[in-house]
């Protein structure tokens, strides 16, 4: 205590954590994927198919391209979600990339109006149109596979579902769900609701 009580430093503020780390390359939706914990992380839209290093602790994910930090996020533990930080995202900035809400509605618009209104459904669904585009891509792609009638009527029973999301879509495929009393099906029509912004939206 007499000699070495003056040298000793102030304990840090906060706990040691050990940090791991993880690799990814941004998709088109401007999120890189934490596969640890199957959960997406939005970086500045210039980093659009870079790839990136994560450096994550218990409570923080950190992300880096060529030893710049360029986000920081609360760890988010929930499967499939996106933690997204607005100014990151391509729309923000006025930037036209690939991808677009209005690619995907008249995309969908040239199949049948039942997909599109279910494509508006999916998109209107999330936060930011972004983190949507993932989910659009693989349903349209439903096209190639299965045939165009086939998604048709699983876009449709999805929307009397009130269910939108691509498992949903691949499950009502997978089990035959399309295919079940199409002769009784009606015409289903989105309902007239303010948050409802429709494909004009976003022309």
């Amino acid at each position: 205590m007499e000699d070495e009580k003056q040298k000793l430093r102030p304990l840090p503020q906060e706990r040691f954590e050990i940090k791991y780390q993880s690799f990814a390359t941004v998709m088109q939706n401007g999120h890189a994927l934490l596969s640890q914990d199957k959960s997406y992380y939005s970086v500045p839209y210039q980093y659009v198919r870079k790839k990136v290093k994560f450096l994550y602790t218990k409570t923080s994910v950190e992300i880096f391209y060529k030893y710049n930090r360029i986000a920081i996020h609360p760890r988010n533990y929930k499967p499939y979600d996106y933690t997204t930080i607005a100014e990151h995202l391509a729309s923000t900035h006025q930037f036209v990339a690939d991808w677009s809400a209005s690619r995907f509605i008249n995309w969908a618009s040239s199949i049948d109006q039942g997909v599109a209104d279910y494509i508006i459904q999916i998109i209107e669904s999330r936060n930011h149109p972004e983190q949507a585009y993932k989910s659009c891509l693989g349903i349209l792609n439903f096209e190639k596979k299965v045939g165009k009638q086939r998604l048709i009527n699983a876009c449709k029973r999805a929307l009397d579902f009130r269910i939108y999301s691509f498992k949903a879509i691949q499950n009502i495929l997978e089990n035959n769900l399309d295919n079940a009393d199409n002769e009784q099906e009606e015409e289903f029509e989105l309902p007239n609701h303010n948050n409802i912004r429709g494909k004009n939206y976003y022309k």
